[in-house]
């Protein structure tokens, strides 16, 4: 099979020729697709979270963010403390928990527990999960978007 065959002007040229530089259509592809196909594995309460990444990413850097302390505990599952109960109704259950003021939360040890009526796979971990499940989908795109590129489209 072969992969390459032309001139070569080293790794730049080589790099652009192929869309493939940093902040490159390649790697703004795949940064999109990762946030495009993290949605359904993120925990959905409003969906803020799930297109927070749209507002404060570097498309094509190669690094999504999920900005906010807020992502971080939904991402590795796991409740943070010391928090306040806070009772909206009659029923003795608590509906919510607020953080005591001035305090440094930490882990507890508890795992949260997700709601999946909006975003069925949502829980922690969720690029991991969308990575086995999708990154043959995303490398297969950004292949043909390659491809475009270096035949003069793409760009």
């Amino acid at each position: 099979m072969r992969i390459f065959s032309g001139h070569y002007d080293g790794p730049t040229n080589f790099l652009e020729h192929y869309g493939l530089q940093p902040h490159g259509p390649v790697q703004k592809l795949i940064d999109k697709a990762v946030v495009e196909r993290c949605i359904p594995y993120v925990p959905w309460d409003r969906g803020e979270l799930a297109v927070s990444p749209n507002s404060v990413t570097d498309f094509g850097s190669g690094v999504v963010v999920y900005p906010g302390p807020y992502a971080h505990y939904q991402y590795y599952g796991e409740v943070y403390g010391p928090n306040i109960p806070i009772f909206e109704d009659d029923s003795g259950v608590p509906t919510t928990f607020r953080s005591i003021p001035g305090s440094t939360k930490q882990p507890t040890g508890r795992k949260l527990q997700y709601k999946t009526d909006k975003n069925a796979l949502a829980g922690s971990f969720w690029f991991e999960r969308m990575k086995a499940d999708h990154a043959k989908d995303i490398l297969d795109e950004a292949r043909a978007m390659a491809m475009e590129v270096a035949n003069g489209g793409g760009k």
